[in-house]
C-alpha cells in the first residue's frame, strides 16, 4: 500500500462504502508510471458523486461534473473549472475534447493524481466520438500517456450506457484498470442508515425505498417512521404524497436511461411484472403483444439494473423476471394505478384500499429476495453445511399430482472439494406463522428431486418467516430437522 493511500482520510460523514473507498483510494494512489483509467457507475442517488468528490478533495485532484449541454458549452465550462483548479489567470480555452483530455493528462506529470469526469454520458451524448477520443489519448505508446500518472475516473448514472463503455466493440474496451459499480446499501446497512432497530419495520421501509441513501436525506428530509404504528402514516406523507420528491422518483429513474426510447412500453412491462407476471410469455400476454416485442425491453431493463432475470434452479430452460428496484415495484403496484386520486391529495384513501396489495404483491416477493440475500451474504457456512455459492428459486414438478412446488430459496454450494452441491430447499412466508405443513411440503419436494436422480444427501430444509413459527416447528428446528430463520436472524444472526 502506498503512502498516499494511507494518508487519504475517510470522510467522517460517509456511511458504509468501506470497500468502495478502499478500491478508489488504491486506484488513485497507484504508483505505476503510466496514466490509467477507471469506470465508475451505479444508479442515481447511490452516492457516486459523493465518493468521487471526496476522493478528489482528499488527494488534491480535479473533479468536473457535466450536465446536459452542447459540446461548446461543456468545453467552456470544463476550461473555466480546470483554470480555477490550476490557478491560471484566465480560464483555459479548448476547441476540441482532444485538447481537454491532454490537459488532464498533463496534470499527472509529477505524481499520481485522481481526475474525475462525473456524468460522462452527458458529454458523450453531445460528442458521440468522445469515448474514441479518450481511447486515442490513452494509446499504449502515446508519450502524453506514458509521461503522465493521471488517474482518470469516468462516472455515470446511465447503467445501460456505462455498461457498454467497456464491452463488445466499444473503443474503451481493455483500457480501464478498474470497473466499479456502486450498489445500493444492503438491507442490513439500510436499516442502520435509517436508524431503524425493529426488523419488521426495517423490512417494510426497505420494501418501499430499498437501499438508496439519498431517499432518506434528500427526499424525505430524515422523516423516519417512529415505529410500526407510524408506518402507514409515513407511507402517506412520503411515497404517496405529491408534495414529496419520492412520489415521482420511480418515473424519473427510467428517464436517466438514454437507451429507453418508448418509455410507455417500458413502464407497461414494469407494471406487468409488478402485477405478478414473471415470465416473458405472461408479460407479453398482459400487454397483448407478441413475446418478441418485449424481448428487447426486458434486456434493456436488465442492463439498467431495474429488472433482474432469475434462472430456475431445476429447470435451466425456464427463467423469471423480477423488478430489481423496490421503489419501482411499489410505484407500479400501488401508486401508478391510483395517480388521479393521489394527485388530488387522497393518499389516506388510496392506502386503505391498497395496503393489502402492498403486503402481498410488494412485501411478500421482496421478503423472499431478502431471504436469498441473507443466505448469500450473511449466513455462516456451517448453517447449511457448506459455503453457499448460488442462491436462487426453483420449481419441482409433481407429475402424479399434476402440480408443481415453488421453492423460494434454493441453495447450492461447496462441500469440501465438491462444488454445485444442493445444500438447502427453503420456503419463505412474510405474513404466515409457519407450521409443520410447510416443512412437510419441503420434505415432499426433496423426495421428488431424489426420485429424479438428484443428489439430496446434503440437503437441509429451511423455513423463513416474517410472522414466526408454531411450537411444533420450533421443536423440529431444535431437533435439527429444519433451519428456522425469522426477522431477528435475518437482521442480526447467521
Amino acid at each position: 500500500m502506498s503512502r498516499l493511500t494511507r494518508d487519504l482520510p475517510r470522510p467522517s460523514d460517509m456511511f458504509a462504502r468501506d470497500w468502495e473507498w478502499s478500491e478508489l483510494t488504491a486506484f488513485a494512489a497507484d504508483e505505476g508510471p503510466e496514466a490509467t483509467m477507471a469506470v465508475v457507475s451505479g444508479r442515481r442517488r447511490q452516492g457516486k458523486s459523493f465518493l468521487l468528490d471526496s476522493l478528489a478533495r482528499a488527494a488534491g485532484g480535479f473533479y468536473f461534473c457535466a450536465y446536459e449541454a452542447t459540446e461548446a458549452e461543456s468545453l467552456r465550462r470544463f476550461g473555466e473549472e480546470l483554470g480555477l483548479y490550476s490557478g491560471t489567470v484566465a480560464p483555459m480555452r479548448f476547441d476540441r475534447w482532444e485538447q481537454a483530455i491532454d490537459a488532464l493528462l498533463a496534470l499527472g506529470r509529477e505524481r499520481p493524481l485522481p481526475v474525475v469526469i462525473d456524468e460522462f454520458p452527458y458529454l458523450a451524448r453531445a460528442t458521440p466520438s468522445l469515448p474514441s477520443i479518450v481511447q486515442v489519448a490513452y494509446g499504449p505508446r502515446r508519450p502524453e500517456r506514458l509521461e503522465s500518472r493521471t488517474r482518470l475516473l469516468l462516472c455515470g448514472s446511465s447503467l445501460s450506457f456505462m455498461g457498454k463503455l467497456l464491452s463488445g466493440t466499444s473503443p474503451l474496451r481493455g483500457r480501464a484498470g478498474l470497473e466499479l459499480i456502486v450498489q445500493p446499501l444492503d438491507f442490513r446497512q439500510a436499516a442502520a442508515f435509517w436508524g431503524i432497530a425493529d426488523p419488521r419495520l426495517a423490512l417494510l421501509v426497505h420494501s418501499v425505498v430499498g437501499g438508496t441513501p439519498a431517499y432518506r436525506r434528500e427526499f424525505v428530509r430524515d422523516d423516519v417512521p417512529s415505529g410500526l404504528a407510524d408506518f402507514d402514516a409515513w407511507v402517506c406523507r412520503t411515497a404517496l404524497s405529491p408534495r414529496s420528491p419520492l412520489y415521482r422518483e420511480a418515473r424519473y429513474l427510467l428517464a436517466d436511461e438514454s437507451d429507453l426510447r418508448d418509455r410507455a412500453l417500458y413502464h407497461s412491462v414494469l407494471a406487468a411484472l409488478a402485477s405478478g407476471n414473471a415470465t416473458s410469455g405472461r408479460i407479453a400476454g398482459c400487454l397483448e403483444r407478441p413475446t418478441s416485442d418485449i424481448t428487447h425491453p426486458l434486456t434493456v431493463l436488465q442492463d439498467c439494473g431495474l429488472v433482474r432475470r432469475e434462472v430456475d434452479a431445476f429447470r435451466k430452460n425456464r427463467s423469471v423476471y423480477r423488478v430489481g428496484e423496490p421503489l419501482i415495484a411499489f410505484d407500479h403496484a400501488i401508486s401508478r394505478p391510483k395517480l388521479a386520486l393521489l394527485d388530488r391529495g387522497l393518499a389516506d384513501q388510496v392506502w386503505k384500499t391498497s395496503r393489502a396489495r402492498f403486503l402481498s404483491a410488494v412485501v411478500g416477493p421482496h421478503f423472499e429476495q431478502i431471504c436469498r440475500e441473507w443466505v448469500a451474504h450473511f449466513a455462516a457456512p456451517d448453517t447449511f453445511g457448506g459455503m453457499p455459492i448460488d442462491v436462487s428459486y426453483g420449481t419441482v414438478p409433481d407429475q402424479e399430482a399434476c402440480t408443481s412446488y415453488e421453492i423460494d430459496v434454493v441453495v447450492r454450494g461447496a462441500v469440501g472439494q465438491d462444488n454445485g452441491v444442493l445444500l438447502s430447499l427453503g420456503e419463505a412466508k412474510w405474513d404466515q406463522v409457519m407450521d409443520m405443513g410447510h416443512l412437510d411440503r419441503l420434505r415432499h419436494a426433496e423426495s421428488l428431486l431424489a426420485s429424479r436422480g438428484i443428489d439430496t444427501s446434503a440437503v437441509r430444509l429451511a423455513c423463513y418467516s416474517g410472522a414466526g413459527f408454531t411450537d411444533d416447528l420450533r421443536a423440529a428446528g431444535a431437533r435439527g430437522e429444519a433451519i428456522l430463520v425469522d426477522l431477528e436472524r435475518l437482521y442480526s444472526g447467521e
